[in-house]
């Protein structure tokens, strides 16, 4: 399998398949074409028989920035576009936790919202010493439906998911693997070799043996977990029309169009 020209980007590295983010240029944000292809990979690489494991990580120097802006506000005013992206947030997270493969998150910068979420989604969470996590959802008006509610909890207390979703503060990443959100702290320039060595020696395990440990794990994951994802999604598709969300997501669009001139007439 290999992809060399969209929004993501998936090649093979003997059986290891390294899936990559490709909006460098926008720190890895989510639009809508990059939303619908992570909806998209999971059962992509399912079907891929020589696929032993995957590396999930982010082309430059960001794991993902989290949503557009301007994807954010085509949501104001398009009700097909807001259940289209719901939609694609629920596969994501079900695919995910039905995805057989083990899964490696090489976080090479900052992982926001639904790139915090993507991460945390995988089986396991490398971090570059430099990057960071954080969900601003709350902070931009949202509810945290694409994995926030559902995943955190499971990873780290309840005290420290509420005090992290409800500011959005980052997450820098010692504090991370002090709070159980990712598994051990990489330097930069060693952490794309440091994940392929950890695919690798995961898929040079019994194939059988790997896959139905981590389906059953992940059953303990769902199970706890399916009911508030869903309050969580239409939660969040009520929020993404709200006069503080709207508001916030102008704002923003204000200030990076400012910045954008300011950047030009320097």
């Amino acid at each position: 399998m290999g992809d060399v020209s969209s929004v993501l980007t998936v090649h093979a590295d003997g059986a290891v398949r390294v899936v990559t983010l490709n909006r460098p240029e926008r720190l890895n944000s989510v639009s809508a074409e990059l939303h619908q292809r992570l909806s998209e990979v999971w059962q992509e690489l399912a079907a891929d028989r020589e696929a032993r494991a995957v590396v999930l990580t982010g082309a430059g120097r960001a794991f993902s920035a989290g949503g557009d802006l301007d994807h954010l506000r085509a949501h104001h005013d398009h009700p097909a576009l807001r259940r289209r992206s719901i939609h694609f947030d629920r596969t994501i997270q079900t695919e995910m936790l039905h995805f057989p493969l083990p899964v490696i998150a090489a976080v090479n910068g900052p992982a926001v919202g639904l790139g915090a979420s993507l991460a945390l989604g995988c089986d396991l969470v490398l971090i570059a010493e430099d990057a960071y996590l954080a969900d601003p959802h709350i902070s931009v008006g949202l509810v945290a439906g694409d994995g926030g509610v559902t995943l955190w909890p499971l990873l780290t207390s309840l005290l420290r998911a509420k005090e992290y979703l409800f500011t959005g503060d980052r997450i820098p990443a010692a504090t991370a693997v002090q709070l159980g959100l990712a598994n051990r702290v990489v330097p930069a320039g060693d952490l794309q070799r440091e994940a392929l060595a950890l695919a690798h020696r995961l898929a040079a395990q019994p194939a059988e043996a790997l896959r139905q440990t981590k389906l059953a794990l992940n059953q303990l994951v769902e199970h706890v977990s399916g009911g508030a994802m869903e309050t969580a999604l239409a939660a969040e598709q009520a929020t993404m029309t709200s006069p503080d969300h709207i508001r916030i997501i102008d704002e923003m669009t204000t200030r990076a169009q400012r910045r954008a001139a300011a950047a030009k007439e320097a």
